[in-house]
């Protein structure tokens, strides 16, 4: 019994070590006050990229675990490699929320102008287009005073 006990405790202790920890992204950071439309666009690009490194390094992964299980039918070691941690895929999840985030915050700031800055300045009102012959007429007068 004591030999099952220590053996099951050194599997435990082995396959831990099978994948890294993940470390995922902070949502929010304290110099995101400070980003202007291209560091956002900038560091948009750079998680996009980093994205694409890690579905490339999951993939990896899956094809470890493939082998592993495979192998681990013939010598049972082999399941100490297997990794469950997903720690690609979970940074890849926080990235992509990250990406998000800076979405909205650029909707915020960097957003185009708006219709009403533009109206404002227009010195003619608008005209129905079934404006009565009078509107049409009032209209034209006071534009050429």
């Amino acid at each position: 019994m004591r030999k099952v006990c220590v053996a099951s405790v050194a599997v435990l202790t082995l396959s831990a070590c099978a994948g890294r920890v993940p470390q995922p992204a902070p949502l929010v950071l304290v110099s995101d006050r400070q980003l202007d439309c291209t560091a956002i666009e900038a560091e948009t690009r750079v998680n996009n990229q980093r994205i694409s490194d890690l579905a490339i390094e999951q993939s990896w992964k899956v094809g470890q675990n493939v082998a592993a299980g495979i192998v681990g039918f013939m010598v049972w070691p082999a399941w100490l490699g297997l990794d469950f941690q997903n720690a690609a895929g979970k940074e890849a999840e926080a990235l992509s929320q990250r990406n998000m985030y800076l979405l909205a915050l650029a909707k915020d700031r960097c957003g185009p102008p708006t219709q009403t800055a533009r109206a404002a300045t227009d010195p003619q009102p608008l005209l129905s287009p079934l404006a009565s012959n009078a509107e049409i007429l009032s209209t034209l007068s006071l534009a050429s005073h």
